[in-house]
């Protein structure tokens, strides 16, 4: 079958190869693969040399958001030929540790964690793939193509839960809420904010693009420039570049009691100059919590797949700015100007 290689670090090494067929160690679900979805990770795999193959193997088969159709499942499993399904992407650490031991891997304390696609196992960017009944989620098949957007939302599904147990420690409640960020993890996160009830500002460099319409037909507003010139003072903030400078500038710019999201991890090492005493203060007198999130648990993942379902299918599917095939995929990690999220096709 056809698979996409990499060599992490290595651009010119991307190969669409025929690979082995995946054998049933390597899960009891067969599925065919439908489309993969190219997020940041992916651009730092093949650019920047981030993740790792399987050991022992030169070459790593990427591609961690996924969408398939179940070709064979075993009895009990809770799965049919035909199920439209989603592969989690990470694996608890061997020893393990004690959140990876209850099923909360995305909270690993020792680093020994795997991921599909990214860190030590083999990815679903292939023409088949295979995953044990535990490790993959069936969505609704009305979601179609759409539930490749899964993964990435379950990213922020985490980020907003965690958001929300935070804000328990008081009886007032949130109402306006302010994304950093416009790409695909800014809109999903302002697309949660919005099903909260919560009144939600996106900001964004660029206001080209589809970004802008896209934001105000969620039903929120959408600004450009300077976070402290926008003139919020929002209750939540999720951010979604990793730019330092605008993380310390949230800590001015959010009101008492709030709650600010990490999510965003920035390549670059660009220093700033910042007084550590003046925000320690702030945030101590204005009660204000910084928390970094990453990855997902599967709850997650369930929650992303009610978040889908209940989301505008016309919104979800402007989303999906460019599909390429899989000989397609060197060009895929190289964004166009009008991208959102980029796909590819596995049978094409």
């Amino acid at each position: 079958m056809k698979a996409i290689t990499v060599v992490p670090g290595q651009p010119g090494q991307v190969e669409t190869r025929d690979v082995d067929e995946p054998g049933p160690a390597q899960g009891s679900l067969l599925v065919e693969g439908r489309l993969l979805g190219i997020c940041g990770t992916d651009i730092d795999i093949v650019d920047k040399g981030y993740g790792a193959p399987p050991p022992g193997q030169g070459r790593l088969l990427v591609g961690h958001e996924s969408l398939g159709t179940v070709l064979e499942a075993p009895e009990g499993s809770g799965f049919a030929p035909g199920d439209l399904v989603v592969g989690i992407v990470r694996r608890p650490d061997p020893v393990p540790c004690g959140p990876c031991s209850h099923g909360e891997w995305d909270f690993c304390r020792n680093g020994l964690y795997t991921e599909r696609g990214i860190k030590e196992l083999n990815g679903f960017g292939s023409e088949r793939w295979r995953s044990e009944p535990e490790y993959a989620v069936k969505l609704d098949p009305g979601l179609g193509d759409r539930g490749v957007l899964l993964e990435p939302v379950s990213v922020l599904a985490k980020a907003w839960e965690q958001t929300d147990r935070i804000l328990t420690r008081s009886s007032w409640k949130p109402q306006v809420a302010l994304v950093t960020g416009a790409g695909p993890i800014g809109l999903f996160a302002a697309m949660l904010g919005v099903q909260r009830g919560l009144e939600v500002h996106v900001l964004d460099l660029n206001a080209s693009g589809p970004k802008p319409q896209l934001v105000a037909d969620l039903g929120a507003t959408f600004h450009t420039g300077d976070v402290r010139d926008i003139g919020l003072e929002p209750d939540v903030a999720i951010e979604c570049t990793g730019v330092g400078s605008l993380v310390y500038a949230l800590t001015d710019v959010v009101g008492a009691g709030a709650v600010i999201c990490l999510t965003g991890i920035s390549p670059g090492s660009r220093k700033v100059a910042v007084d550590l005493d003046a925000t320690n203060r702030e945030m101590v007198l204005e009660n204000i919590v910084v928390f970094g999130s990453v990855n997902a648990g599967r709850r997650h993942y369930e929650q992303a797949a009610d978040a889908l379902a209940k989301a505008d299918p016309g919104w979800l599917d402007r989303l999906i700015t460019r599909r390429v095939p899989m000989s397609g995929f060197a060009d895929a990690v190289h964004k166009h100007s009008d991208d959102v999220k980029v796909v590819v096709d596995l049978h094409a």
